[in-house]
């Protein structure tokens, strides 16, 4: 007498299990994301707003080629920052590099410095003999000077809701002026003003600016010689809005 022949039942406990093992890991994700502070949960929701703008496509570490572009991190500033905000400042300085790279003017000589601060990102622009960004004694742009502002602001207009700006011009010690009455405080001043209308006119937010500052001599760069013309610069200032500090 033949057998008779019982359907399997034998997966189904497997597609229990697996919808089980889905809905305590999104619980696992709720309770994390509950637990974190206020920084993260912003970081987190601008990422899933806009992620292409967020994230690198490429590794996170070190950003290469340090002849062309130095990028220097001041050791503990990262302890608080999330994978998003340090991941978009990296993706920024890369683009920045590439950018420079692409340019047959770009001298072997950096002409800007990027630095991560516990606020955001610092980029000094290098007013340089070689390569200068100004006029002589002017504020204005040189055809080389245009170009290296107008990237920074189509890189900076990118991330409009993410940075505040702050700008600072600054120059060397013993610079000589023609007339009495325009001193390193007025070409100071009028550079990192000059700035602010190029980064403007390429499509940076007014309400990004917060500041624009002359410092004239006053703040030469650590561990360079005060009379150095690399002293001679405009800083750019890209502070992580509240809730988004380094």
């Amino acid at each position: 007498m033949a057998k008779k022949r019982h359907p399997h039942h034998g997966g189904a406990w497997k597609v229990a299990y697996a919808d089980f093992v889905t809905a305590m890991m999104a619980l696992f994700l709720v309770l994390w994301l509950t637990s974190q502070d206020q920084k993260i949960k912003e970081a987190v929701q601008r990422s899933f707003r806009n992620p292409f703008a967020s994230l690198t496509k490429e590794s996170t570490g070190i950003i290469p080629n340090k002849d062309t572009l130095a990028v220097k991190a001041r050791e503990g500033n990262f302890d608080s920052a999330s994978a998003v905000e340090l991941n978009m400042l990296r993706k920024m300085a890369d683009d920045l590099m590439k950018t420079l790279q692409s340019n047959p003017e770009t001298p072997d000589e950096n002409p800007l410095k990027l630095e991560m601060t516990p606020d955001g990102m610092r980029i000094s622009v290098f007013d340089r003999n070689r390569k200068p960004i100004f006029e002589p004694d002017t504020a204005e742009f040189t055809s080389y000077g245009v170009w290296i502002f107008s990237t920074l602001a189509w890189e900076i207009a990118r991330y409009t809701n993410s940075f505040s700006i702050e700008l600072e011009g600054h120059t060397e010690l013993g610079r000589p002026f023609r007339s009495a009455d325009y001193t390193s405080w007025e070409l100071s001043a009028d550079r990192a003003n000059s700035a602010r209308r190029k980064l403007l006119a390429h499509d940076v937010v007014p309400s990004q600016i917060r500041k624009v500052a002359g410092y004239g001599e006053t703040l030469p760069m650590a561990n360079l010689d005060p009379h150095d013309e690399s002293n001679r610069r405009v800083g750019v200032l890209l502070k992580l809005n509240s809730g988004s500090r380094l």
